[in-house]
């Protein structure tokens, strides 16, 4: 009867300690796998920080970038503008007067079609000129006694100073070529206009006059 009570003393001290040693077990391994997620958030969150520096340095050169060609394409923009648009020029002389002074800038548009009685800038002699069309491709200019007429009718004009021969390095009537304009200066007492050069090739004429800023005394 001892035997058998000894027997299961031992019996249930070896189960307890199997017990014991089977939950030690368990909790190295629930530690071990604690300590490897661990290591693993550790290790997401390093290579999550990262890619996020990743993206933003690339995230600050591709704004880098799209900010240079936004430039290049802006400058590109308003170069073709001031080429083939518009054009802008300053006046050195008053032969513009009253419209135009000495000092106004001006802004000039490439593209419209010339007219009888628009303000031009123009090319002659190495310089750009500014003054009025007089008369159009093909039509007769007469000038006498301070009076313009073209094709035999009177030219009134909006200008203040009468329009004279005297000085003129061309005869009258004088008939305008095709592709060419007859131009003359607002301040009529100035001749170095069509009066002295002829008809301006349509090719010298820059465009027509749209602003005019007044300069003086800025």
């Amino acid at each position: 009867m001892d035997e058998a009570k000894n027997n299961e003393v031992k019996d249930n001290s070896f189960d307890t300690a199997s017990v014991k040693e089977t939950k030690s077990q368990v909790e190295d391994k629930i530690g071990d796998t604690a300590s490897d997620n661990n290591a693993g958030v550790n290790t997401g969150e390093k290579s999550g920080t990262s890619q996020k520096k990743k993206k933003k340095k690339k995230s600050t050169g591709r704004l880098a970038a799209e900010f240079f060609i936004k430039l290049i394409v802006t400058a590109l923009a308003i170069w073709a503008l001031c080429t083939f648009v518009i054009g802008i020029y300053i006046v050195h002389s008053n032969s513009g007067y009253p419209m135009l002074k000495d000092g106004d800038l001006c802004i000039i548009y490439r593209l419209g079609e010339l007219h009888s009685g628009d303000e031009v800038a123009y090319l002659e002699g190495g310089k750009i000129r500014f003054g009025r069309i007089a008369a159009m491709p093909g039509d007769e200019v007469t000038i006498s006694e301070e009076n313009l007429s073209v094709n035999g009718y009177g030219v009134f004009e909006d200008t203040v100073y009468p329009t004279t021969g005297e000085g003129a390095l061309i005869s009258f009537p004088y008939t305008v070529p095709e592709k060419a304009y007859f131009i003359l200066n607002d301040y009529r007492s100035d001749v170095t206009d069509s009066r002295s050069y002829g008809a301006i090739a349509k090719k010298n004429i820059k465009g027509k006059v749209i602003f005019v800023m007044r300069r003086r005394g800025i």
